[in-house]
């Protein structure tokens, strides 16, 4: 009752409610803000995990010493080993792509139509056109991105340049060949969608001039995590000499620093936390101060030290509690509502705010997790707790005497 009565304001504590509702809007936004940056940290490394994936596979089985020329069999060896998915073999090369409004540089793929309906970030996601009879059509599947840049459409032709072609008295000159556009999709990642083109596995063994050949075989498994308790097993399946790697080694240095990046955040953001905290400790200090002769009074009632003690810890802890629940509710509307808060200050502003061509991703992600949410939250009670204790200390060994002597 105390604690509460001297969280209200009054005309003569007011500038100390001031500094009570300061603090409060402190840790509100702190915490807020810590939920949102980490919300969207964790959403960026699962969408660009899960489009990465989507496309590379989470293990590549290359050849060793011989060419991959039996492919198929090493496929059908690898489908069966326990944890495998899909294990897909692809041809795979750097091209120069030509269309009516300008040139590109491509990887282009080749895949089994099969294979290709396989993956569901490219089948499940066909913006124009169908991969029905993609190995008879002879055609190439190209994102929207590349599309856009080159002026196609399904049905277009696109011009595929390959610097490896023929040998001749002159010297070589690269290969060039036309093919029509069957399919068109988005897979929601700029960089796929502007570079990545699929042709059929003999089309691209023919234009790369790789007969009989595979460039390796993409291995898919059930859990992207456990790559490594797998990778023994599919090196023993492939049933020939070959080299394989996983996809946290393809992809150590951005990942790497997606995680340093992140934990730099958390740690420059709970400053705003611990700042907050600090205005609890002054706002409580300048509190006891001002009720001197409260306490003093109180104690000659016969309070205990312990009692006035707990009416200053309940009266910062409420502000941090509060300020706390507050933040988190605050958070938890902006991570379920980020793309739209993103679009209207996009359009408020006139700007785009999130470029999907330096961002890779063609949204805003949000993402919460249970454990780092929950870790956020303690360590902001814990701040304002310990904030709450020296103030409350010094509130507790107030001497009666002195603190009336003058009254």
């Amino acid at each position: 009752m105390i604690a509460g009565r001297y969280l209200r304001s009054r005309r003569r504590d007011s500038f100390i409610s001031v500094i009570a509702g300061f603090s409060f809007v402190g840790i509100m936004l702190g915490v807020a803000t810590l939920v949102i940056v980490m919300a969207v940290m964790n959403g960026f490394r699962s969408e660009l995990l899960g489009k990465i994936l989507g496309i590379n596979g989470h293990m590549l089985v290359q050849p060793i010493d011989q060419p991959l020329t039996d492919y198929d069999a090493v496929a059908s060896r690898l489908q069966g080993v326990s944890g495998v998915v899909a294990a897909i073999p692809f041809v795979e090369g750097q091209a120069l792509v030509s269309g009516p409004a300008g040139n590109l540089g491509a990887l282009v793929r080749g895949l089994y139509e099969a294979d290709l309906k396989r993956l569901p970030l490219v089948a499940g996601n066909i913006r124009q056109g169908t991969l029905d009879g993609f190995d008879t059509a002879g055609g190439l599947a190209i994102g929207t991105r590349m599309a856009q840049q080159l002026g196609l459409q399904v049905g277009d032709n696109i011009t595929v340049i390959s610097p490896r072609g023929a040998v001749t008295p002159m010297g070589v000159t690269p290969r060039t060949k036309s093919y029509p556009v069957t399919a068109i999709f988005e897979i929601g990642m700029s960089e796929y969608d502007g570079t990545i083109a699929f042709m059929t596995l003999p089309e691209a063994q023919g234009f790369f001039r790789m007969d009989g050949k595979a460039t390796g075989v993409e291995v898919y498994t059930d859990d992207p995590d456990k790559v490594g308790d797998y990778k023994a097993a599919v090196e023993e399946g492939a049933g020939r000499p070959a080299f394989v790697s996983d996809w946290r080694q393809r992809n150590m240095t951005f990942f790497s620093a997606l995680e340093v990046e992140r934990n730099v955040m958390f740690l420059i953001l709970t400053l705003i936390v611990l700042v907050a905290a600090l205005n609890i400790i002054s706002g409580l200090t300048m509190l006891v101060k001002d009720k001197g002769r409260d306490i003093a009074i109180l104690r000659t009632m016969g309070a205990t030290r312990g009692s006035v003690m707990r009416v200053f810890v309940i009266t910062g802890a409420s502000i941090g509690v509060i300020g706390t629940l507050a933040g988190f509710l605050l958070g938890l509307v902006v991570c379920l509502n980020i793309e739209s808060i993103r679009q209207f200050i996009s359009w408020l502003t006139s700007t785009q705010l999130f470029d999907p061509t330096l961002y890779f991703l063609s949204r805003m992600p949000a993402e919460m997790d249970q454990g780092e949410t929950i870790m956020v939250l303690v360590m902001a009670l814990v701040l304002s707790l310990l904030a709450t204790l020296y103030p409350a200390w010094r509130a507790a060994r107030l001497d009666p005497v002195e603190a009336l002597r003058y009254e």
